[in-house]
């Protein structure tokens, strides 16, 4: 046990969270839920998607009013719906997604919101004297003066982090930090958060990946349905417990043995775009093909390649082994292509639509509308087919997308595009920010359309995810393509070399 193992949790809570409960409707979101924080902890907060963790985050950070119950930072009580009392009374967050302008300056990003816009260029050299001190105490690299666009996602993440500290923060909370980093810049994030934790920074770690809170935290919190089921110290429990504990029963994983390759359903031969150099790949009936890569060197212009939404201005793509005369999106359908969207609420489904709206959005003219008619009916009827297939949990097909939890959201995409009987799945990022038991289920019903004899490109900046799954794995980096690897051959630090650039020359 070290030093900061038997210390934690002493002394007086930096942050109390006493009985909160938060309704929306009939729906309990937080129900009664307490806890402290200690100066020097590390808490990572669990729980499957729609469990409550960010209602409870944004009650802390006063975007939401609980109904009941009191936030109380340095023995000191929140206003409640106040965001500016939780950033002045020292509470920072780091959001998955990055929040930064790509076209200003590392100090600009840091600064603003601290300053006026007019004030902002007056304290210009002490901003950036702070950031430097920053920096080098907590060993977070980073020039002042380079454009953000010009960052690494790494050294984003510094960034962000940096932005936390910059105001002052005592209290950082980190929701899902390491979603689209490598492995090595994961190393190095836990290595700079434990310089922080020895000089006294308290955090809140949110993330789906119990290996990594096994490796950072020092208590767990379990909440199940807006409930707190249970409070662990890390050291005395493992991954299968926490699992357990999250789903409330034993979480059953799929088997997803290698397979030889089928036919080939999709060739790409030395294919450039905007954002793609000279790309070959073949994606095999009954084989899942991992693409691994750090976020934005790539993926995204392979994946809208694939799916109709760009042309290729060199190179060949077949089907079947056939050149289309045109690609479009409506070529891809034809061509039996499905696509899981990267982006679950900006391109995979419409906010204000309800379910069996966006149920059909895909496949409406072809299988819902005749002669300009709607048969909503019928559309009902097949949104709620997808919903007790799938077991997406929500009230009916009526209710808006907008208000399901992520998990389920991703279900009823999975379901659109699974029970198209596709031959080609394109699965961007499928399980980004779900919980065990809704990746479980996303990966066993993948495994089930290989089976079947679909050819699947799963796309996923989590090696775990990539080697667990693929029969055969690429690595994208700067819109080159490595070598196809089969499972096994590279473990996740070599994988991380050829994400970072440093594998080989890509080229297939």
């Amino acid at each position: 046990m070290t030093d900061h193992d038997k210390t934690a949790g002493r002394g007086t809570p930096v942050l109390q969270m006493h009985k909160i409960t938060k309704t929306f409707g009939n729906v309990i979101a937080n129900e009664n839920v307490s806890f402290d924080l200690h100066k020097g902890e590390v808490i990572a907060l669990l729980g499957e998607n729609g469990a409550g963790k960010t209602t409870l985050m944004n009650i802390l950070f006063g975007q939401y009013t609980a109904d009941h119950g009191t936030v109380s930072v340095f023995g000191q009580r929140l206003p409640a719906g106040n965001p500016r009392a939780a950033l002045d009374a020292g509470v920072g967050m780091v959001h998955q997604h990055f929040t930064l302008a790509g076209n200003l300056t590392v100090w600009e990003n840091i600064a603003l919101g601290t300053k006026g816009l007019w004030g902002l260029s007056m304290h210009a050299a002490a901003a950036k004297s702070k950031i430097r001190a920053l920096s080098q105490k907590f060993h977070l690299d980073v020039d002042p003066n380079a454009k953000v666009a010009s960052l690494t996602v790494g050294q984003k993440q510094r960034v962000e982090i940096l932005k936390a500290l910059y105001r002052d923060s005592q209290i950082l909370i980190l929701d899902e930090p390491t979603a689209v980093l490598t492995p090595q810049e994961t190393d190095a994030l836990f290595a700079t958060l434990r310089e922080a934790i020895a000089l006294g920074l308290s955090i809140i770690f949110i993330s789906h990946k119990l290996h990594e809170v096994m490796a950072i935290s020092s208590r767990v919190l379990v909440l199940r349905h807006g409930r707190l089921v249970a409070e662990r110290a890390t050291q005395d429990t493992n991954r299968d417990e926490l699992a357990r504990l999250m789903v409330g029963g034993d979480v059953a994983q799929p088997d997803i043995p290698m397979r030889p390759a089928g036919p080939a359903l999709l060739t790409l031969n030395n294919v450039s775009t905007d954002q793609l150099q000279d790309v070959s790949l073949t994606l095999h009936a009954g084989q899942i093909t991992g693409l691994a890569g750090v976020s934005g060197n790539g993926q995204s212009a392979l994946s809208d390649l694939i799916c109709g939404l760009i042309a290729p201005k060199s190179g060949d793509l077949l089907i079947n082994g056939q050149a289309p005369k045109s690609w479009s999106p409506r070529r891809a359908l034809s061509a039996r292509i499905g696509r899981i969207p990267e982006d679950r609420h900006k391109t995979g489904s419409i906010a204000d639509f309800d379910l069996t709206e966006n149920a059909i959005l895909e496949t409406y003219a072809q299988k819902f509308a005749k002669r300009g008619w709607m048969n909503w009916a019928g559309a009902a009827s097949h949104a709620q087919h997808l919903i007790d297939t799938y077991d997406v949990r929500c009230p009916g097909p009526a209710t808006r997308i907008r208000l399901l939890s992520g998990g389920n959201m991703q279900k009823l995409i999975l379901g659109r595009v699974l029970e198209e009987d596709p031959q080609i799945i394109i699965a961007n990022q499928p399980v980004r920010g779900l919980d065990i038991g809704a990746v479980n289920y996303v990966h066993g019903r993948l495994a089930a359309a290989r089976e079947a004899g679909a050819a699947v490109l799963l796309i996923s900046e989590d090696l775990d995810e990539i080697m667990k799954l693929s029969d055969q794995i690429h690595v994208i980096c700067e819109g080159r393509l490595s070598p196809a690897f089969a499972r096994g051959q590279l473990d996740a630090a070599n994988l991380g070399k050829w994400m970072a650039g440093e594998g080989g020359t890509h080229a297939a």
